[in-house]
């Protein structure tokens, strides 16, 4: 179900060299990395003399329905999982991408935007370059086949060009390329099993296939791996290490491990400072209710501390379809019961302390905190386990405009007013500098910092 209050990032990716079912192994991780995106899924395979691809939209259990896996042979490949924001949500943007020259093929999937995306495809279509899809990551593939060299110095130029976030795979027939932006914005780890290697944007989809992880793919780093082993180059010297704190606050599974920090841990983490924020206050509650999924790891860390019942106040319809968002009130709020509804007998007659990782318009807070009050909660009092969103994000987060973000233009005080919270609390960026520390994650849409420049985007950003 597509809410229009949820947060959404753009996709995940995943890649295999040197396994005789490259193609099934990518399948199942897909399934493990499906929580990034939605909209499309899509393998592509080399059997060390051509490539071969099949995508489609929907989840990967739509794509890959039939028999499609056994026309994708080779011992190498890379898979993605889309969720659409630059390009949108049409067919030729699902990825992964080919290109096809006298001189070999290449397929490319890509999680993350390109600021300068605008810049780069003007330049691009002035030099004669014939764009088939509208999404940046065609860009990538456009600019590796007019770089000069190896594949290596093609992709490390491709590389110096682009601004924002990527961390993305490259197939050839005969190499696989692993590459991640010099400020590291968006996570991708290497895991080694029987004798081969595997690519993931998270950890949790290199155990979903018994593989073992080796280490992350640091910050402007390029990985090739070949018949000849694994090699490794930086194509700049100017690098820094600002992980989207997103990833660890919203959208990596509590079973990933991101730049040796375990998302759970990192979670609960939050949570318990949250607890003694509220101890030192001298709120009272009586139970503590964490809105699923990415919320239970701090609810249960507030719960420790705050020696509370850590309740399941709020149960989630896993089996609810994707839709669009309903044109009225009406069927907005019976979308959102049909994803989750109130467990009226923990619930009813309690003060609680309803755990959340973000507020983004505001609307989804105030229906579940309405849902909670019609099951006869007597208080519901709101925690938000990261620092309020008061700046849009350019590196991958469906977030365009400050508009969209209730609190760039609300306090915490009118906030809980309006959306029917008893009170509510946010984390600081201090705070998210204590769990995650000072100088490794990206806090741009908390705190306007951004680590590129905006380029077309930055009147959008500073007048709005």
């Amino acid at each position: 179900m597509v809410w229009d209050d949820e947060l959404h990032e753009e996709c995940g990716v995943f890649g295999v060299f040197h396994h005789a079912q490259a193609a099934m192994h990518t399948y199942f991780a897909l399934h493990a990395l499906q929580h990034r995106g939605q909209e499309g899924a899509g393998i592509a395979t080399s059997d060390g003399v051509k490539l071969y691809c099949h995508k489609g939209r929907g989840l990967a259990a739509e794509v890959f329905r039939g028999r499609e896996l056994d026309r994708l042979p080779g011992e190498n490949s890379i898979g993605h999982v889309r969720y659409s924001t630059a390009g949108g949500d049409v067919p030729e943007n699902v990825q992964p991408l080919m290109a096809r020259s006298q001189i070999g093929s290449i397929a490319a999937a890509h999680n993350g935007q390109i600021v300068n995306a605008n810049v780069l495809r003007q330049r691009l279509e002035e030099q004669g370059s014939i764009f088939f899809s509208s999404s940046d990551s065609e860009i990538i593939l456009h600019l590796i086949q007019r770089g000069k060299g190896s594949m290596m110095d093609k992709i490390a130029a491709a590389c110096r060009q682009m601004e924002g976030a990527f961390a993305f795979l490259v197939l050839t027939e005969h190499s696989m390329y692993a590459v991640r932006d010099r400020h590291g914005l968006r996570p991708l780890s290497i895991g080694v099993f029987d004798g081969g290697y595997c690519v993931s944007s998270e950890t949790c989809a290199i155990e979903a296939i018994q593989a073992q992880w080796q280490r992350d793919i640091l910050p402007g780093e390029i990985v090739k791996f070949s018949e000849q082993g694994v090699q490794s180059c930086f194509y700049t010297a100017e690098r820094t290490h600002h992980l989207c704190a997103m990833e660890y606050i919203y959208f990596a599974r509590p079973d990933s491990t991101l730049d040796g920090i375990n998302v759970h841990t990192a979670r609960r983490k939050s949570g318990v400072l949250m607890a003694q924020k509220d101890l030192s206050a001298g709120l009272a509650a009586d139970i503590v209710v964490g809105v699923p999924d990415s919320s239970l790891s701090a609810a249960a860390g507030y719960a420790e501390v705050a020696h509370l019942p850590n309740e399941m106040g709020l149960i989630k319809n896993r089996y609810v379809g994707r839709t669009f968002i309903e044109p009225t009130q009406e069927q907005r709020d019976l979308a959102v019961r049909m994803k989750l509804s109130a467990n009226r007998d923990v619930v009813c007659g309690k003060r609680i302390v309803l755990i959340d990782d973000s507020v983004v318009r505001g609307t989804t807070s105030q229906r579940i905190i309405r849902l909670l009050k019609e099951a006869g909660a007597r208080e519901v009092h709101l925690r938000i386990a990261s620092p309020p969103l008061w700046w849009p994000c350019f590196y991958g987060i469906d977030i365009a405009t400050r508009k969209e973000l209730i609190s760039a233009h609300m306090d915490p005080d009118a906030l809980a007013e309006k959306i029917g919270a008893d009170s509510l609390r946010f984390l600081g960026v201090a705070d998210m500098e204590q769990i995650y520390g000072r100088d490794r994650c990206c806090y741009a849409c908390f705190d306007g910092n951004y680590l590129t420049s905006l380029y077309d985007h930055e009147e959008e950003v500073r007048t709005t």
